[in-house]
């Protein structure tokens, strides 16, 4: 039997990525691991207490005093991970923790950690702060993206290449609309994530069950229990630069499906730009190539390849997302006041949209900004059927004058005929006697140059390029296609 070699049970378990490289080692692995975790859990409780004190309920000092000693290096992150089991969360821990920290700052200051609050509070709050430092850099990334592919579409505005409709020639194309679509989509996709980051991510306030009970506890007896809780939510929302829910949102899982459902999209919109280029370097295409180093894209076996591995990386986040998305959606379906099960469901698929969406994002930037592109096999592969890719053109003119269907039958007969003995769709067309008298040779000839039949290409281009930002892929005002 061959020997296994596993690590110690007691060994603290890493998630370095190593299966998802993707993420690994890009800005957003940082902004949403254990440790960001647990600093945006403690700035929550910092906030709370800042907030607390401008509301009266906690003095001045023990708010200075926790926010001092809310720092994720004074804890013991695996302990508290450990203790989580038996809390099913890991506020209680961090709780606890928090509090020795603060009573050796101060005895009396360590009484107002957490006061009247509750775990969820804590860790949704905290989650949103994951959110909206990872939604900067992913949208930061974006933007890149976008003004690479501006330049791509503005320089290829006009290189012409074949278009392709489940997976074979249709009609000619320009790879400048072509990347005026990746565009649209990245532009579209950082449109949602911006309205996510700025009026979606909410602090948390509910207390145990939602009634804010455990705040209004502290408060003056004389207030109304509305201004108190109006004042504490604006509050706490300042002090985190979240924003104000309308209700708390403890069995409202708004939130977070809506963030789920604006990294779908652009790991989506990400993933469209991969598939592309992955065709494109199809060695039997060769239209495009991704940027290399001495040892990207490296084959173990086969010395001759060079894998286009940036598109590979990102293609791979957008086929996990929506799956992932997917759970977080379904945990809309929660049951009672809180969930004994389907909130604590949603925080590992909701890190993994985020650090795969950053990583995907990332990865974008380097793969737009360093794509070759090769005009002249554009060129060459719209000239391999022989102008058949033209043919939807040439039926077109004839169709006044022998009748549309009569036009369709006759090019689908003479492509057929050009494709069965590897002839140009000219010369079969020629001889055609139905012909006679109705196209003359340098018809023909125009007819079928591909790089003449592009439609309105250039022109969607530029009206792509002059649209607003932000937009979405269709908005009121689009301009007209003119030449």
């Amino acid at each position: 039997m061959t020997p296994t070699h596993e690590p110690p049970a007691t060994a603290a378990p890493l998630d370095t990525g190593l299966l998802s490289p993707v993420r690994a080692g890009t800005p957003v692995e940082a902004a949403v691991g254990d440790t960001a975790w647990l600093q945006a859990m403690l700035d929550a409780e910092a906030a709370l207490a800042r907030a607390q004190a401008r509301c009266g309920t906690v003095p001045q000092s023990a708010a200075a005093h926790i926010t001092a000693a809310a720092r994720a290096e004074h804890l013991d992150i695996r302990q508290l991970a450990l203790a989580a089991r038996e809390t099913a969360n890991p506020v209680v821990g961090l709780v606890k923790q928090l509090t020795t920290l603060v009573a050796r700052r101060s005895p009396e200051a360590a009484e107002y950690v957490h006061r009247g609050s509750t775990s969820q509070d804590i860790f949704d709050t905290g989650a949103m702060l994951v959110a909206s430092r990872a939604l900067r850099q992913i949208v930061t990334d974006l933007k890149v993206v976008a003004a690479a592919l501006t330049g791509l579409a503005a320089t290829h505005r006009d290189t012409v290449m074949a278009g392709r409709t489940l997976t074979l020639h249709a009609v000619p194309t320009t790879f400048g609309l072509k990347a005026a679509g990746w565009r649209q989509l990245v532009l579209a996709a950082t449109t949602r994530l911006e309205h996510v980051a700025v009026n979606g991510l909410p602090v948390a306030l509910g207390g145990a069950a939602g009634t804010l009970a455990g705040y209004l506890q502290y408060a003056d007896d004389d207030a109304a229990p509305a201004a108190v809780l109006d004042n504490l939510v604006t509050a706490f929302a300042d002090e985190t630069g979240l924003a104000t829910p309308v209700l708390p949102w403890h069995a409202l899982r708004t939130p977070i499906a809506d963030l789920a459902a604006a990294l779908a999209h652009t790991s989506g919109a990400l993933g469209k730009i991969a598939a592309d280029v992955q065709v494109l370097t199809r060695t039997e295409i060769g239209e495009a190539t991704e940027p290399t180093t001495d040892d990207r894209g490296m084959s173990s076996a086969m010395p001759h390849k060079r894998n286009p591995v940036l598109a590979t990386l990102i293609r791979s986040a957008a086929l996990q997302v929506p799956a992932l998305t997917s759970t977080l959606t379904h945990c809309l379906t929660t049951e009672d006041e809180r969930s004994a099960g389907v909130w604590h469901t949603e925080w590992q698929p909701l890190r993994e949209c985020l650090r795969l969406t950053g990583g995907a994002a990332h990865t974008a930037v380097e793969l737009v900004q360093g794509l070759t592109i090769h005009p002249e096999q554009m060129r060459t592969n719209l000239n391999m059927t022989g102008g058949q890719i033209v043919s939807e053109r040439v039926s077109a003119f004839l169709a006044p004058r022998l009748g549309k269907t009569v036009a369709k039958d006759l090019l689908t007969q003479a492509s057929r005929q050009a494709a069965e003995t590897h002839r140009p769709l000219a010369e079969v067309l020629h001889r055609l006697p139905q012909l006679n008298g109705v196209l003359t040779p340098t018809e023909l000839t125009d007819l079928l140059d591909p790089t003449a039949y592009t439609g309105a290409a250039g022109p969607l281009v530029d009206c792509a390029l002059a649209a607003p930002y932000p937009h979405y892929p269709t908005h009121q005002g689009r301009c007209a296609v003119r030449e």
